[in-house]
Parts: structure tokens; C-alpha cells; sequence
């Protein structure tokens, strides 16, 4: 597996541009037996009948910052470690995942298990996960469960972020500046921006806590000696697992002095009950359970899914990126134990 992370690293894969190594590991699942279906630059095989379970990692990466101290396409092994870009974002869980659907399959499970090796994550770009899911479903069922690698430590996040961007606009009237005439938008959206910093919503996550708004951008005015008669702002919107973009929408609609207009509800937040089996079964192994403040594919998705892998996040998208080999091995491991002979699937839906 290591050589396999190594050949992803040397392959450069930025967002929307993941081509040569999907080639790559096309070919390489070929060569093991498998049978990969590829929808643009994703990837993905099933095995077994019964209620499908998604396991997901991503095969982009970001672009590589100024502050790289070595090549970064190197994938060089020192001390225990390999450094490279894309090596703990998201290559270790890519071949972690792989190694245990080679090994879940190689037994009889209770329900279909799906492998996808996705594209275009690190810019929620339209052409990753999302178009595929579709091909997913009509082939293997409906999705009960997903299981997404990424960095989190090898804790288990039960719950994530979800994100909507809010485009918001007041109306004044325009006038010259050095009159008393006009109505300054700019003084008609303070009420507006004060509701976005002070509202709280009712529900509070245990792990995300409180749906969190932040107004980010502001923009009004032509020139000095004229009346803004427009000032519009962008809201940046954190949901918590405990609502959905929609439902969050709706409230702020309702409430907001303001006209507000969502860019995307597409990216929700996520959150998986305490009682859910996989929630169990991974307390029974001693895995810690966190909340992840960072999107990814869980966003795009509408079934109950967890997030867990190798690495560290807070190594993601830093200069001289490394994951701790020994850390993948531990990874596969543990995603065997959550799921072989894994039961009650449908009771989840």
C-alpha cells in the first residue's frame, strides 16, 4: 500500500484535473482483479448484494503552496514518514479504503459495499461525487450508510459542518452627499449585520456546537460624494448537523431585515445519533469520537455517514504535508473491524 501511495504523490492531481491519476489507478484496480467504473475523472467498484455502504476517498489534491521545503511530488519516505502532496490529503485514506474493501470482500458480508475514489473534493466542483452517486444507487440500491476517509486522526467525526454562502443587499436612496437628501444603505444594513452577529438557533450540537454566521464582505458606494443607495454583504453560514441548509434558510428568510439570496444549499452539514450501530460498534474499539468543522463529500450526501482516516487535519494543505506510514496499516484495520459482518444496515435508513 505504500507503493501505491507513493505512485498517487508523484502523480499531480489539482481539482478538475485528477485524469492521469484516475488513469493510474484504473489500471492498478484492473490488475488486482477488481472491475472499476469510471464517470469522468471518478471511480468506483462494488461486491456483495443487500443495502449498499459507501466508502469514500478523494483523489485531488490542492495546488501546492510557496512554503514547500522539498519537491513535493517526491513522495519521499524519512523516519517513518511520507511527505508529498496529497499524502495526508487524502492519499492515505484512498489506499487504507482500498485495502479494506480488497479485504471485506474477500468474505461474505451482509450488503453491498461500494468503493469510490472521487474527484474534485477540494473545490466541491460539479463533476466529483455528486455525479456519480446517481449511477451508484441505480446499480447497487440506495446508499444506508457512508463511511468517508479523511485526515481526522483516526478518531471517528460524527458529525460535520455543512456551509452556505449568503448574498444579502439593503436599499437606500441615492443623493448628493453634501445634502440632506438620500437614504444611506449603508446605515440601513447595520440593523441587518447586528441580526447576523447576535441571532443564536435553538438547537446546540454536543460536538459542532451552535450554527455559527459570520458576515465576511461588504460592498456599497460609488464614490465619496454620493448617497450609496445599495449595500450588499456576504454571509458565511456553518450549519451544525442539527439543521438543514433549507431549514436554516427558511428561518433566516423569515427573520433577516435584509434580502437574502443562498449561492448553494448543496453543502449540508451532517450528524450520526449516539445509538446508530456503527456509532457503538466503534466505541466497543476504543475510537474517539470528535465533530469535524472542515466540509467534505459527507456534504453532498443525504444517508447517514461518519467521517475517519489517517492523518492529521491540520496538516491538510500545509507545505511539507506528511502522513505517518504506520498510521495507514492502523487505519485499514480499523475500518475492517467497523464493518465486517456488519448488521441492522437497513434499520437506519
Amino acid at each position: 500500500m505504500i507503493s501505491l501511495l507513493q505512485e498517487l504523490v508523484r502523480t499531480p492531481s489539482p481539482s478538475r484535473e485528477e485524469g492521469a491519476v484516475a488513469d493510474f489507478l484504473e489500471g492498478w484496480l484492473r490488475r488486482r482483479g477488481l472491475a472499476p467504473r469510471r464517470c469522468g475523472n471518478n471511480l468506483w467498484c462494488s461486491s456483495g448484494s443487500g443495502p449498499a455502504v459507501l466508502l469514500d476517498a478523494h483523489i485531488d489534491t490542492v495546488r501546492p503552496v510557496a512554503g514547500w521545503t522539498r519537491d513535493p511530488y517526491s513522495a519521499s519516505l524519512e523516519g517513518g514518514r511520507l511527505y508529498g502532496l496529497g499524502a495526508n490529503d487524502d492519499g492515505a485514506s484512498v489506499v487504507a479504503l482500498i485495502s479494506a474493501f480488497e479485504r471485506l470482500t474477500a468474505r461474505p458480508q451482509g450488503y453491498t459495499l461500494v468503493l469510490s475514489l472521487s474527484a474534485e473534493e477540494e473545490d466541491s466542483g460539479p463533476n466529483g461525487l455528486e455525479t456519480v452517486l446517481p449511477e451508484i444507487e441505480a446499480e447497487c440500491g440506495p446508499i444506508v450508510l457512508g463511511l468517508f476517509g479523511e485526515p481526522t486522526s483516526l478518531k471517528m467525526a460524527v458529525a460535520e459542518k455543512g456551509l452556505m454562502v449568503l448574498d444579502c443587499s439593503v436599499k437606500g436612496v441615492a443623493g448628493h452627499a453634501a445634502r440632506e437628501l438620500g437614504v444611506n444603505a449603508i446605515y440601513e444594513a447595520l440593523p441587518a449585520i447586528e441580526w447576523f452577529r447576535s441571532k443564536r438557533f435553538e438547537r446546540v450540537s454536543p460536538l459542532l456546537g451552535p450554527v455559527k454566521m459570520s458576515v465576511t464582505q461588504i460592498e456599497a458606494g460609488t464614490q465619496h460624494n454620493v448617497i450609496p443607495d445599495v449595500c450588499r454583504f456576504v454571509v458565511d453560514v456553518r450549519s451544525n448537523g442539527l439543521y438543514s441548509n433549507e431549514e436554516l434558510l427558511a428561518l433566516i428568510e423569515a427573520e433577516a431585515p435584509c434580502m437574502v439570496v443562498p449561492r448553494s444549499t448543496r453543502l449540508c452539514g451532517s450528524s450520526l445519533a449516539e445509538d446508530h450501530p456503527l456509532v457503538q460498534r466503534a466505541k466497543a474499539l476504543g475510537i474517539p469520537l470528535v465533530g469535524s468543522p472542515t466540509l467534505s463529500n459527507q456534504a453532498l450526501c443525504r444517508f447517514p455517514s461518519v467521517k475517519m482516516g489517517p492523518g492529521a487535519s491540520e496538516r491538510s494543505h500545509t507545505a511539507d504535508e506528511f502522513v505517518d506510514v504506520a498510521d495507514i496499516g492502523k487505519a485499514a484495520e480499523l475500518y475492517f473491524e467497523l464493518l465486517d459482518g456488519y448488521e441492522n444496515l437497513g434499520q437506519r435508513i
